[in-house]
């Protein structure tokens, strides 16, 4: 268990976020490279694994967990050296206050702390933050120009800064981009336990990037493999801090991603993930989501692609701080490798038959 902590806590800590995946893409690149025939890239940056089937006219299968993350991009310098941002992907302005990020430019990375207005401050006051209008980023600059001469430019990507740690059970971790580092890592793992099994079709297996902001990175990746089936390997949010029955709940297993607002598995896709869970004791919850994943822009690519998900749920995603269960992940990551063994050609052309 150690060892995977070492893994989650390495891929966890790497700082990617939409648009600026090269960390991301060159260590997956490097994982992934022993166990596919090649690599190959998308025009906007995605990175993708080619394990070839012997059959050429063999059904391709293409697995994609997205590499990006949440975080900001500057926006303006102003005289007194702090910045002006702009969000790239989901946050709210309560949980980007007061906490530190990592200021990359071309001339270097340099720590940078979000604003806030201490509480002194606030006596009898309506300064309260509610925009990120409203929001600096402070590196300690003292003016425009010593900013500019440390590189800082708009457009400087703003990562969150956090270090991955156990939770004292041992049961859960806490750690920033589980959303979806989760993805990168199980089909790295994945990759590693297929080496040496011949598959019945051409699987790309890989990671996407700009999905945080609008699913914009899967599309022409889809195009350029044109798949016969699409899984999306993804993070969702945990709801169970104030409810046992709602959707996600950590311990419970992997999810099962019925709908989202732009995605509905269909029955086929439902029935075999069910039956496949259910005979290889794999741990599983059901799972009606509020955002959607690289498999509700894949669905509508190419002349339409059957897709499914197979997520975990994690606590306070799109935060710096995610709890998640490791068993969870190990529950999903058993069920790719699983899906991925027993796919023929055969039980691809029930699922894409109608």
């Amino acid at each position: 268990m150690e060892l995977l902590f070492k893994e989650i806590k390495k891929i966890t800590q790497l700082q990617a976020i939409s648009g600026h995946e090269n960390e991301m893409r060159q260590y997956v690149a490097q994982r992934m490279t022993p166990f596919v025939d090649e690599i190959q890239y998308d025009g906007l940056g995605g990175v993708f694994g080619i394990k070839k089937a012997k059959n050429k006219k063999a059904k391709t299968v293409m697995v994609v967990a997205h590499m990006d993350e949440v975080g900001f991009i500057v926006t303006k310098i102003c005289a007194n050296g702090l910045l002006k941002v702009m969000p790239i992907g989901g946050w709210t302005i309560e949980a980007s206050m007061s906490q530190l990020f990592t200021l990359q430019t071309a001339k270097g990375n340099y720590p940078v702390v979000s604003s806030s207005i201490s509480p002194h401050l606030l006596r009898n006051s309506d300064k309260h933050l509610s925009s990120f209008e409203q929001l600096y980023f402070d590196a300690g600059f003292t003016s425009k120009q010593e900013a500019m001469e440390y590189g800082v430019f708009p457009g400087d990507a703003i990562v969150p800064d956090v270090k991955a740690q156990w939770c004292a059970n041992k049961k859960n971790i806490i750690a920033k981009a589980w959303d979806n580092r989760y993805g990168c890592l199980a089909i790295i793992q994945v990759l590693e336990q297929l080496k040496d099994i011949s598959l019945d079709y051409n699987l790309v297996i890989g990671c996407s990037v700009q999905e945080e902001v609008g699913l914009r990175g899967i599309t022409g990746a889809v195009n350029k493999y044109q798949p016969d089936i699409f899984l999306a390997v993804d993070c969702s949010a945990a709801n169970d801090l104030t409810s046992d029955d709602a959707f996600g709940q950590l311990g419970e297993g992997f999810l099962l991603r019925l709908a989202d607002p732009r995605f509905i598995m269909l029955p086929q896709m439902t029935h075999y993930l069910k039956e496949l869970a259910d005979t290889h004791h794999i741990k599983y919850q059901t799972y009606i989501s509020c955002g959607g994943t690289d498999a509700a822009a894949a669905q509508m690519q190419h002349h339409g692609v059957v897709c499914a998900v197979i997520g975990v749920c994690a606590r306070y995603i799109h935060t710096h701080h995610a709890v998640f269960n490791i068993d969870d992940y190990i529950q999903a990551r058993t069920m790719l490798l699983i899906v991925l063994k027993h796919l023929t050609t055969e039980k691809i052309n029930e699922l894409t038959t109608y």
